[in-house]
């Protein structure tokens, strides 16, 4: 990495401050060109910036030096006014002094290679952007901060560990060790598959915070699916008629329950049909029913058991809609919500109910857990390793030490140790310009 790169990274457009930010070694000459060459590292200052004698901005800077940086390179932050001429005209003298514009996470990745962080901590800093909540934030400062790597280090010491006392018996058996030494790594195996297991259980959770929990409305036709919808997300977002299949197709919404991300959905009522564009919208009713979280099953005084009860699982809640017309009879096992999308009756009690469900579902899963279906493929393959070593322990020290060995390559993988130029790419692109 011998070039320089910019990037402006705050929201294009008008506005208050702009920040472009450099990194690469000629940051200091750069600075100096454009008559900033006598700035003290991390120390604001005010400068007048100029290139070919035309005046650029008056913007308060500041200077970083490797490898004390974010990217562990010379870098330094340009605090522009944000009118549009402004940072036009900042961006075309740093081109012609010969920096080229940083590609998507092309900072962040940097910082990677130059062994400011792991892969597990450049992923969280994408996470950091792009939270909405506050779990979602939690959960991904604490992958910043290391705590995951942390996690995943104590799986590689127990590794190592393990992986010397099987090597130690196959490199050395004519030394004074003890008898079936390799034996001996049976307990830390037996403890690392335990903590493997542990963590991927984690995945799904972990997983379900950063990317948001799914529940999906179902029942029949007419049951208030929509009505409930559009209170659960306080504005009219699904047409509401008399009219039996007015739903034809699933409707999402995303919002925030007891701090928890959530998409929401209304499908349409599950019946057969004749009718090729509601059948349609059918089957991609029951699609997105087998696959949430958690399912309301939304039913009206009079309907009958019909063909939602074949997608609800325990644990999900039948809402007893239309409180005001009549009572819902009900020969399940499942917990029952009476309310009235008419009258507001019973929204507050389902409301907490979603919210303590929430809690109990995601709760630990904020830190430290596994946050990405790359991590949790990876952490399975290093368990199956570990598994496969202990089965042969006593039998083949050489061979437990190869499965080892795999286990090992996973768990680096994980956070980037080696081998980890064919993922590099699919991680960093989905950064913003400015990280």
């Amino acid at each position: 990495m011998t070039d320089t790169i910019f990037a402006l990274a705050t929201p294009p457009g008008r506005g208050a401050i702009a920040v472009i930010r450099l990194s690469g070694p000629g940051v200091a000459d750069v600075l100096d060109r454009l008559g900033a060459g006598d700035l003290k590292p991390r120390m604001a200052a005010v400068r007048h910036l100029s290139h070919g004698g035309a005046h650029i901005d008056q913007a308060l800077m500041l200077r970083f030096v490797a490898p004390g940086s974010y990217t562990g390179e010379d870098a330094a932050e340009l605090h522009l006014h944000g009118g549009r001429a402004v940072v036009e005209a900042a961006q075309e003298a740093l081109l012609a002094l010969g920096l080229r514009p940083a590609e998507p996470g092309e900072f962040t990745r940097r910082a990677f290679q130059n062994g400011r962080m792991d892969l597990t901590q450049a992923e969280a800093v994408a996470d950091l952007i792009d939270a909405e909540t506050t779990a979602q934030a939690r959960q991904a400062l604490g992958q910043l901060e290391g705590r995951l790597s942390e996690t995943y280090a104590g799986f590689r010491r127990d590794l190592l560990h393990a992986l010397a006392l099987v090597e130690a018996e196959i490199d050395f058996p004519d030394e004074e060790v003890p008898d079936n030494l390799a034996l001996t790594a049976g307990p830390v195996l037996d403890r690392l598959a335990h903590d493997l297991s542990a963590a991927i259980a984690t995945g799904e959770r972990g997983e379900r915070v950063r990317d948001g929990y799914r529940i999906v409305l179902i029942g029949e036709t007419n049951a208030g699916k929509s009505s409930l919808f559009n209170a659960l997300v306080r504005r009219e977002a699904a047409i509401v008629t008399p009219i039996a299949g007015t739903t034809r197709d699933v409707l999402d919404a995303d919002l925030v329950i007891g701090g928890y991300a959530v998409t929401l959905s209304d499908t349409a009522g599950l019946r057969d049909s004749d009718d090729p564009v509601e059948a349609e919208g059918v089957r991609r009713a029951r699609a997105r029913a087998e696959a949430a979280d958690l399912r309301l099953w939304v039913r009206a005084p009079g309907d009958p058991s019909g063909a939602a009860a074949d997608y609800v699982r325990p644990g999900d809640l039948i809402v007893a809609n239309k409180a005001d017309l009549g009572d819902v009879s009900s020969s399940t096992d499942l917990e029952t919500i009476k309310l009235s999308t008419a009258t507001g009756e019973g929204l507050s009690a389902l409301q907490d109910w979603l919210g303590a469900r929430l809690q109990r579902d995601l709760s630990g899963a904020d830190f430290p857990a596994v946050t990405q279906a790359r991590h949790r493929h990876r952490l399975g393959e290093a368990l199956q390793a570990v598994e496969a070593a202990r089965r042969i322990l006593g039998q083949s020290p050489e061979m437990a030490g190869d499965d080892l060995r795999r286990a090992g390559e996973a768990l680096a993988r994980v956070t980037g140790a080696i081998g980890v130029e064919d993922i590099l790419g699919e991680v960093f692109s989905t950064f913003c310009i400015g990280k």
